[in-house]
């Protein structure tokens, strides 16, 4: 049958609002601000073919990976061994595809009568801990047995009920099991939600009418995705760049990738990157898919809620044993080669069409996280907080200051007030960065400065891979400022004793006594010691000394670009005044 459209419309977008509402039982039930806060999550839903139907605001490439999630959990646990009433746990990494505190829970779905399967719901979540040999973050596992207790896909409950067998399991492998436990069950009142709403709407309509729909919307949104890939030129485009090491070795990670178009078909080869690494840099291939996916989905439907129908384009190349297809025992943890990954692709397709693209942004997550024991309750934290970065400039504005990377999609980071009360800390300082960004005619985004000031001893790390290699420009315009995080103490002799540093960056910057330049480290920190997480900015578009000599003028007056770099970056000279020196400048600009 061909049901109308006005009914198809009906029934797509319940299945946003579905997914949606799932999200906002999610949020609401959540016991930690990594979830509730941050929103690092990732919720879907499936027809009983795994086709995606909706998704949820959430971590953009969570949502990628449950696609090959769900598909592979099932077929290991055996689609007629599923009941109504079970949830599945996975994060065993390259079945999950991620590492293992991204736990994804999903429930198969029955029609009202519990007989016929009709889809699948699914909930990711990250997990503060589940066993791992170190608190908060693993930085140098060498084999994924360190990552903490891994579950292949495993039943947490059985037709309704709890398996309190499985709970003692997870209780007695975490640091903070009430925390764990509690957003186990929130994740479950989402999966609730979705099941519930999805027979609803079998319910309303009938399977034949519902089903006809899925496919219908399905097929429009591949023929659009299509229609949006055979508008970009033919050919193919490769890109590289770097992560700062593995966590073992200082050697850089290579992050290779090869775009290709061919009509309406779009091919993402991954190969070129290096291969597997001894430290925690690997990704599983379910999240490489998503990596590719999500790029996908930026350049074909951006302004659509994505399903199944919108990757039909999409071919993902990655051999297995390389950096992004990793393979049993490889580490798995620290994925932040996924994150840089993205704009990799974008780096690639920028040489076809750079009038369409931002240049890069400050490249990465920033992430700070602490972890210890509460001076007020003496139970344990971890309390984790991504940084906003510069974006890149484009052909027609300037990049936006301080905002997620684009791999974060609808990620938020913590409130202050909230983080202060959650950890022994205070912020000496949350500000834009200035002369982060990149110049160019549209000038990049600026990133942020944080200063974490420690009121009790605890231990916190920085994850963060790309502080050593600039991010780049378009069209003529410069790169933003690299990320850094500076280590500060009045302690001249043993403070650094304390510390790991995975990423000694001093040679980078001038010598400052009692200071220390870094990307990732982990330590332990007393009060009264400060880290300053400086995000890098996004890169320019143009040539810089094409800026309106104005709106140079306005960049400096708020405080984003000093005279210094307004001078020396685009050719503008101010007088004492706060005049632009119209002579001056067109005698620099010549």
């Amino acid at each position: 049958m061909t049901p109308d459209a006005a009914t198809i419309e009906v029934v797509r977008n319940y299945l946003v609002s579905a997914a949606n509402e799932m999200q906002r039982t999610l949020i609401r039930t959540a016991y930690n601000t990594i979830v509730y806060e941050i929103l690092d999550f990732g919720l879907s839903m499936y027809d009983r073919e795994f086709n995606l139907l909706a998704d949820s605001p959430g971590l953009a490439l969570f949502l990628g990976s449950n696609d090959y999630s769900v598909r592979e959990t099932v077929e290991y646990v055996g689609e007629e061994n599923l009941d109504p009433g079970d949830v599945v746990m996975v994060n065993y990494p390259y079945r999950s595809s991620s590492h293992t505190l991204d736990v994804n829970l999903f429930a198969p779905v029955f029609d009202d009568q519990e007989t016929e399967l009709i889809g699948y719901v699914a909930s990711r979540a990250h997990w503060l801990d589940l066993g791992a040999k170190d608190s908060g973050y693993v930085l140098d596992s060498t084999d994924v047995h360190q990552e903490g207790i891994l579950f292949p896909g495993t039943k947490v409950y059985k037709q309704g009920e709890p398996d309190e067998e499985i709970l003692d399991l997870i209780r007695y492998n975490s640091r903070i099991p009430d925390k764990v436990i509690g957003d186990l069950n929130a994740q479950i009142a989402a999966l609730n939600t979705g099941q519930k709403r999805l027979q609803e709407l079998y319910n309303r309509y009938g399977a034949e009418t519902v089903e006809a729909c899925f496919q219908r919307v399905f097929e429009h949104g591949e023929e659009v995705a299509r229609e949006a890939v055979a508008e970009l030129p033919d050919g193919s485009w490769k890109a590289i760049d770097y992560a700062d090491n593995d966590g073992l070795t200082d050697d850089p990670v290579r992050i290779g990738i090869e775009v290709t178009v061919d009509g309406e078909d779009l091919t993402i080869d991954f190969g070129p990157s290096g291969d597997e690494t001894d430290g925690p840099m690997n990704i599983p291939i379910g999240r490489t898919q998503a990596v590719a996916k999500f790029c996908t989905k930026t350049l074909a439907t951006p302004q659509e809620p994505a399903n199944e129908g919108h990757f039909g384009p999409l071919t993902v190349v990655a051999p297995e044993g390389t950096l992004y297809h990793a393979t049993y025992p490889a580490p798995t943890f620290t994925q932040w080669s996924s994150t840089l990954a993205v704009e990799v692709v974008y780096k690639a397709l920028s040489k076809a069409i750079p009038d369409r693209l931002a240049a890069s942004s400050g490249g990465d997550l920033c992430s700070i996280m602490l972890y210890g024991e509460s001076p007020e309750t003496g139970q344990k934290f971890v309390e984790a907080n991504n940084e906003g970065v510069g974006r890149g400039a484009t052909a027609t504005h300037d990049g936006a200051n301080g905002v997620m990377h684009i791999a974060q999609t609808n990620v938020r980071n913590i409130p202050v007030e909230v983080f202060e009360n959650k950890a022994p800390i205070e912020f000496d300082r949350l500000t834009l960065r200035q002369d982060s960004a990149g110049a160019g005619e549209y000038r990049g985004g600026l990133g942020i400065r944080r200063d974490y000031r420690f009121t009790h001893p605890s231990g916190a790390l920085s994850i963060i891979k790309k502080t050593r290699n600039e991010g780049y420009g378009l069209e003529g315009g410069d790169p933003g400022a690299r990320n850094v995080v500076v280590l500060q103490s009045d302690d001249d002799e043993d403070w650094l004793d304390r510390v790991t540093v995975y990423a000694d960056n001093d040679h980078l910057y001038s010598d400052v006594p009692g200071e220390k330049r870094v990307g990732m480290m982990r330590g332990q920190f007393e009060p009264g010691e400060v880290i300053s997480n400086r995000s890098g900015g996004g890169g320019g578009y143009g040539n810089p000394f094409d800026r309106d000599p104005e709106n140079v003028l306005t960049d400096v007056l708020d405080g984003y670009v000093s005279r210094k770099a307004a001078r020396e970056e685009y050719g503008v000279v101010l007088t004492d005044d706060g005049e632009i020196d119209e002579a001056a400048t067109e005698s620099l600009r010549s």
